[in-house]
């Protein structure tokens, strides 16, 4: 039994009287402050920097969004304004057509007539020429199926118009480069 009295104890098992568990002891205690205010300085300042980074996504977005509005509307005024400019540049046409109408409502000479429809033809072409308006030439070419839209094909006519363009049903357009309109033609055999 005298060997019970002098076992010796380690030293994590030792208590101390006034030390509450799951506390730490006074000397533990400012080694753990001075480590916890560098971490605890950290998160502030990651803090602070995600807070900046949220500011800067919202604005960002909040940008985007009045950019897409602005843009689609700026759209929508360009399609307008382009509309009425056309619109505009074919009113003189209109109102030569209602001044043939009328002249020639009592004219029983059809040369009047072929002539007015004439000139209103030639100036309506020449406004819509102004505007980029191209006709395609397609008789007797080639055909090319980003151009031209085959109705029908007939016996050509002579050897050389065989996969050729031998008539046109219905004309084809350009505005600037692109194609508005595909020409209808019909091809020889």
């Amino acid at each position: 039994m005298a060997d019970d009295k002098h076992v010796l104890q380690d030293d994590n098992l030792t208590v101390d009287p006034d030390h509450v568990a799951g506390e730490m002891a006074d000397g533990e205690a400012t080694v753990t402050a001075e480590t916890e205010k560098a971490p605890q300085s950290e998160v502030n300042r990651t803090e602070t920097e995600l807070a900046e980074l949220k500011d800067k996504y919202l604005r960002l977005a909040a940008e985007f969004d009045n950019y897409k509005r602005r843009t689609a509307k700026e759209r929508s005024d360009l399609f307008k304004s382009a509309n009425q400019e056309l619109m505009a540049v074919l009113l003189p046409v209109l109102d030569d057509f209602e001044r043939a109408r009328t002249h020639t409502q009592s004219s029983e000479d059809v040369q009047v007539v072929r002539e007015s429809v004439d000139i209103i033809y030639n100036k309506l072409v020449k406004t819509l020429q102004q505007k980029g308006l191209t006709a395609m030439e397609t008789k007797g070419g080639d055909f090319d199926p980003d151009l031209h839209e085959a109705i029908t094909q007939i016996p050509a006519p002579s050897e050389e118009l065989k996969g050729k363009v031998v008539d046109e049903v219905e004309k084809g357009y350009y505005l600037g480069d692109k194609v508005i309109r595909h020409a209808k033609v019909v091809l020889g055999q």
